[in-house]
């Protein structure tokens, strides 16, 4: 008999097979104390949470019998992976239950926002009829702007297509031929900007994400167009949003999620303009029943020793294979991160190449952190070791894995190829003994850099002089440099030079670099 702890509210019909299951005894208790957490949790062997219960090291630690974790909903912030994985403990989510809630939601908030719904209802409760105040837009002809097109993006352009809107979508695993499948227009960030009468987010909140409709991307939109957000608070900087509704640049906003929640105080609730909701994107029965049962079958199969469909942390590897592989993790994750921040266009295919003293053994886990560093760039911790390839999949991202006797002189060598549609990039490392990780070769140039820290990555012609302008312009902005590699084919031809500098460099500088003499791109990356 299989103890299942549920210690968060769910819904009962949701957790039916956990019920009906004659092999599991499921006891729910959402009122527990931190106390009787780790007396229930000591003899339980799956705990199933939504955000409520923080399931820390010290929780994870008291759980002896602990075999998975599971998470009714997309985000995991709340549970400690690296503890879980540490204890052999498999935590798994449930990311598809709310993608017709939060699309639906999405289309709820545009009606109301187009045709001033709430305050028109808010005045007719006041006993006032205004209909001239409240005149509103139509859908039908206008266009709708969708940045990020995946399952709740695609399904929120199904529906704008209903209404007759014109659809344009940017996304960064998005190409033209994904996107006349889907038989919506393809466009860049900015086009769907400049295009868009309503713009609507659907991207996680990631780093490449925090405030991408900022002041300058607003000033890039039509007059009197109107922003919607049912994602993740902080992908719209919220100052600059208030302030361009103030001028009269965009109509109205309509807002489920905000940066810092509860938003009961927020300035943007002011203004008659903006409309907004309590993050109830995910707020239906259906909902929450079905991220429910998505994680209790999940549940049930990894107790009884079957495969789970939705899993979170790394998958098991033998402790033989572990240690030959622990060493390259790091290398191969920084190689993949390294490039998909240098690479231009829609990712199509991955390449992963090993040779040398990794010939012998399952690279099979290298290639999947390989992948995730690449696919972090754009999606954040959604990707992992363990949902690296499906992710890859179903963004239509072909991943490719070879072996070869050539060693280019190095005893191991990883080699990690993307092409997309514009073009196809390559970074080799090795791990030098005693030394680390080192990327000894970019595309066609031999380098020797250490992955780690800021890096500027400069391509210019081979001329005298370009070093020490760079130098000469770092040290006005106050960057330091640490090091720096230089590789060419031949004199006065294509270079690349790799800068590894104390701080990360702000807009100016990057803006300046640009404009020396003989620099043709100027890319700058933390890893």
């Amino acid at each position: 008999m299989y103890r299942v702890l549920i210690s968060d509210p769910l819904s009962e019909d949701g957790i039916r097979p956990l019920l009906d299951a004659e092999d599991v005894e499921a006891v729910m208790d959402p009122s527990l104390s931190h106390e009787e957490l780790l007396e229930e949790i000591s003899k339980s062997h799956a705990l199933i949470v939504r955000s409520q219960t923080q399931v820390t090291r010290e929780v994870i630690e008291h759980a002896p019998e602990l075999k998975v974790i599971g998470r009714a909903g997309v985000g995991v912030d709340n549970i400690d992976l690296d503890a879980a994985t540490e204890h052999g403990i498999v935590v798994v989510n449930a990311p598809d239950g709310n993608t017709i809630s939060t699309a639906e939601h999405t289309m709820a908030m545009l009606m109301s926002l187009a045709r001033n719904i709430p305050q028109a209802y808010h005045q007719l409760k006041q006993r006032k009829w205004e209909r001239k105040k409240f005149v509103g837009v139509e859908l039908k002809n206008k266009t709708i702007g969708i940045v990020g097109f995946g399952r709740i993006g695609m399904e929120v352009a199904q529906r704008a297509k209903g209404h007759r809107m014109n659809v344009i979508a940017y996304d960064p695993f998005l190409n033209q031929e994904k996107a006349e499948k889907a038989g919506v227009t393809h466009g860049t960030l900015q086009e769907v900007l400049q295009q868009a009468d309503f713009l609507t987010v659907h991207t996680p909140l990631i780093e490449a994400t925090k405030h991408l409709i900022d002041k300058e991307a607003i000033q890039l939109m039509k007059p009197g167009a109107r922003i919607l957000n049912c994602a993740r608070g902080g992908i719209i900087e919220e100052d600059a949003l208030y302030e361009a509704i103030k001028s009269g640049k965009i109509a109205g906003a309509a807002l489920d999620v905000f940066e810092e929640e509860p938003a009961i105080d927020h300035p943007l609730l002011d203004l008659t303009e903006v409309i907004a909701t309590p993050h109830l994107g995910a707020s239906t029965v259906e909902a929450q029943e079905n991220v429910a049962t998505d994680v209790s079958f999940d549940v049930m199969e990894l107790l009884r020793g079957g495969s789970v469909k939705n899993p979170v942390n790394m998958p098991s590897v033998s402790s033989e294979m572990m240690d030959k592989l622990f060493p390259y993790f790091q290398l191969s994750e920084k190689l993949g991160a390294f490039l998909s921040r240098v690479v231009n266009g829609t990712l199509e295919r991955v390449s992963v190449y090993y040779s040398g003293e990794l010939l012998d053994v399952d690279t099979m886990p290298l290639t999947r952190i390989a992948v995730k560093g690449i696919l972090q760039r754009h999606i954040g911790n959604r990707v992992n070791d363990v949902n690296a390839f499906k992710t890859a999949s179903d963004k239509g991202i072909v991943i490719n894995e070879q072996k070869s006797t050539s060693t280019k002189g190095f005893t191991n060598l990883i080699t990690v190829e993307i092409e997309t549609d514009e073009e196809k990039r390559s970074i080799a490392g090795t791990l030098l003994n005693g030394l680390g990780a080192r990327i000894v070769q970019l595309d066609q140039y031999s380098i020797d850099v250490v992955p780690d820290g800021n890096l500027i990555v400069i391509h210019h012609t081979d001329q005298p002089g370009a070093i020490g302008r760079v130098g000469s312009l770092l040290a006005t902005h106050h960057v330091n440099i640490a090091t720096m590699q230089v590789g060419r084919t031949n004199i006065g031809g294509e270079a690349v030079m790799v800068l590894t500098v104390d701080k990360e460099v702000d807009g100016d500088c990057h803006t300046q670099l640009t404009e020396i003499d003989d620099i043709k791109q100027v890319q700058c990356l933390t890893l």
